[in-house]
């Protein structure tokens, strides 16, 4: 006498299931098929043709964490501070990039949770999971999400990325960088031409190249 509930599905497996990076990594490959996508499809969101001159600021929001973060929950991370950043930066005025991408398949072994289940599964024989999702495997001060934008909006890129870490497990830091946007170089020494990091191999002039920069000879 056991039934069993049709169309009934469980709700999503706790993150504690999954948040500590145990085995080795598990890409999508021709031996592990039937991978569902990943939440996540933006990864370059705001302007990102945006002049270098015009958004020299940088903020990072760095993982303080080895651990695996979610496809859904960076897609809720980049939902909220691209929301946060365009209503109150301006959609013109940032360049948001994500760090980091969900390659790792994430597996279950789904159980039966209804009278009589005993009968139809056999336990733990066989509990090789089927691919159930997708996540990212995070580094110690590896960075997760970076915004450039104008010098002026700092404490509003703070804010947009105090949202996103609600939206992420363990620990994150927003850090403020001293370079000149994504670029390498420093802020201080950006236009400076008699400054080391341009006298090495005789290239002087900076050429704006999108959001980065190309060393010219003169």
């Amino acid at each position: 006498n056991y039934f069993i509930i049709p169309g009934y599905i469980m709700g999503r497996r706790p993150w504690k299931c999954y948040r500590y990076c145990k085995n080795k990594p598990y890409p999508k490959s021709r031996y592990c098929r039937g991978v569902p996508e990943g939440k996540i499809r933006l990864f370059d969101l705001g302007n990102k043709k945006g002049i270098l001159e015009e958004m020299p600021l940088c903020v990072h929001l760095v993982s303080r964490e080895i651990e695996q973060i979610s496809s859904e929950s960076i897609e809720a991370a980049r939902v909220a501070s691209n929301k946060y950043l365009v209503k109150n930066v301006g959609k013109e005025s940032f360049h948001l990039k994500v760090r980091v991408h969900p390659f790792h398949v994430i597996r279950i072994n789904k159980m039966l949770s209804c009278a009589g289940a005993d009968r139809l599964q056999s336990g733990m024989r066989g509990a090789y999971g089927k691919p159930n999702g997708k996540a990212a495997r995070v580094k110690l001060n590896q960075p997760i999400f970076s915004v450039r934008t104008k010098l002026n909006k700092l404490h509003e890129t703070i804010e947009a990325f105090k949202r996103a870490k609600n939206k992420f497990p363990g620990k994150q830091k927003i850090l403020v960088s001293n370079n000149w946007g994504f670029t390498y170089l420093s802020r201080e020494n950006f236009n400076n031409n008699n400054h080391p990091e341009y006298q090495q191999n005789l290239f002087r002039k900076v050429e704006n190249d999108g959001s980065y920069f190309k060393l010219v000879k003169p």
